[in-house]
């Protein structure tokens, strides 16, 4: 069966600096799987990719059968891919509520889907439900990552694109976004996973890519890489942190 979400030879060029350089990757139908690296190994861009925010140079991505590339982003958020951004990008100015609702503008003309997917991301979120008339700027870091995740889902996305959740949040915020990331991953939702926290991302993954320098390094099994020598001391502080929870 193909994937639901593949890049083959994937390259991403700003001017002559290529920052992706041929990656290949796979997304499967349930799936969680993660992309590792250290900052500016080009994980975000590749997410920018798939969601038709860069140009592509070379390669394809294709979605359910579908190339994507030079799609516009708001026909692929009409697909079924989602993205929740790095650093949230919430709109300050604007309540709750509001930003939600412009994650559901692909299915403005469909106000019971709206409707439902509100109910679901309340569920997931209920903070979110309680504060639906505050400002999103005067919300805590943890609750606007809830916020971008929720107004990602607003599109009922098959596919949810998630960069770097776990970004700047206390440890228990960190436990509880990547609880929530199971239980929507549990509702039918492949998800692609861009995480620095290396131990949390390769506990709730199945598989996982490590990029270095635009380049995938090494992929595998999330266990596989986990207990890989090379990758516990690059991603995962050494090999002490193998005996912490997941």
């Amino acid at each position: 069966m193909a994937p639901l979400l593949s890049m083959e030879n994937l390259v991403i060029a700003y001017g002559a600096r290529e920052v992706l350089k041929g990656i290949s990757l796979s997304l499967d139908e349930g799936e969680i799987v993660t992309v590792l690296g250290a900052n500016g190994a080009g994980k975000s861009t590749l997410l920018q990719a798939v969601c038709g925010l860069v140009g592509i140079a070379q390669g394809t991505v294709t979605y359910a059968g579908e190339r994507l590339n030079n799609m516009k982003a708001y026909e692929i958020v009409l697909r079924g891919i989602s993205l929740s951004p790095e650093g949230r990008r919430v709109f300050p100015t604007h309540t709750v509520e509001e930003n939600l609702m412009l994650g559901a503008f692909t299915r403005r003309k469909h106000t019971g889907e709206i409707a439902a997917a509100r109910e679901r991301v309340h569920a997931l979120f209920p903070i979110l439900k309680e504060r639906g008339r505050q400002l999103a700027g005067t919300l805590s870091g943890g609750e606007q990552q809830m916020l971008a995740i929720g107004r990602a889902l607003m599109s009922s996305p098959r596919v949810l694109l998630l960069d770097e959740p776990s970004l700047g949040l206390a440890p228990i915020l960190v436990k509880q976004i990547f609880d929530i990331i199971r239980e929507i991953n549990k509702q039918g939702v492949s998800i692609l996973l861009v995480e620095q926290n290396a131990h949390r991302a390769l506990g709730v993954a199945g598989r996982g890519y490590v990029l270095e320098n635009g380049r995938i390094a090494a992929e595998g099994p999330a266990a596989e890489l986990k207990s890989d020598e090379k990758i516990q001391e690059a991603y995962l502080g050494g090999a002490a942190l193998k005996k912490r929870p997941s």
